[in-house]
Formats: structure tokens, C-alpha cells, sequence
């Protein structure tokens, strides 16, 4: 539980930040060190690289603004048969995070994020 409210905290800091990423396609990358050996001569170099951020959320057919709610790679259901909350711009994006936190801290995602786990665990057996 704690796991999704770091993850939404850190989706509010990207949305709070100059580098948000608008719908125009402008994306926010932040950067990450990365080493590499040179195969010719062995000499072991860092650059920075930028760190690849998953897409989350998405434009429904009728235009409005998409949030899914995800533990690992799986999407969680909000409610029985809904996976998304829909809001009309990107402005109201925060508004529609903030609103998940609370239902986070409040507990409402217990059920779902135990039975993700549990499937997630599951897959690991032999």
C-alpha cells in the first residue's frame, strides 16, 4: 500500500515540475547513470542516459484524459469492470491523483493491490 502512495506522490512531483509532459507529445526524462565497456580497448566509461518513463495515462476515443491505476504492470480495477478514471483536460490530471491518494491512504485499494500481489507471487512458483 505504501508502494502505490510513493507512486502517486512521485507522479504529483512530475506533474507539479516545469517538465510535465503536456498532451502535445513533449516527454519528461529524467536522467540515469549508466556503464558501459568500450569492446575495443576495455575501458569501462559512465554516461548519463535518459531513464525511460511508461506513458500513464491515455486519450479515450471521445478525447477525454485517462488514468489507470497500476501495481507492477498490471492494472488494477477501480471499481468491478472499471480500470480508468476519466477527466476532461490535463489540468484536472492532479486533481484526479490527489483523489487516488486518499483512496489509497483510506484503504479502498487493499482488496485489489493483495489479489494483484498474489497473482504477481503466483507467477513465480513452479
Amino acid at each position: 500500500m505504501s508502494q502505490y502512495i510513493n507512486f502517486i506522490n512521485r507522479k504529483n512531483r512530475i506533474l507539479e515540475s516545469d517538465k510535465f509532459p503536456n498532451l502535445t507529445g513533449k516527454t519528461y526524462s529524467p536522467l540515469r547513470l549508466r556503464t558501459f565497456r568500450n569492446k575495443e580497448t576495455g575501458e569501462i566509461k559512465s554516461i548519463d542516459v535518459p531513464q525511460r518513463i511508461r506513458q500513464w495515462w491515455f486519450t479515450s476515443d471521445t478525447g477525454k484524459v485517462c488514468i489507470q491505476v497500476k501495481y507492477g504492470s498490471r492494472t488494477i480495477d477501480i471499481s468491478k469492470g472499471k480500470n480508468s478514471v476519466e477527466v476532461s483536460s490535463a489540468n484536472e490530471l492532479l486533481k484526479a491523483l490527489e483523489t487516488l491518494k486518499l483512496a489509497a491512504e483510506s484503504g479502498e485499494f487493499d482488496v485489489q493491490l493483495e489479489s494483484a500481489g498474489l497473482k504477481l507471487k503466483n507467477g513465480f512458483t513452479k
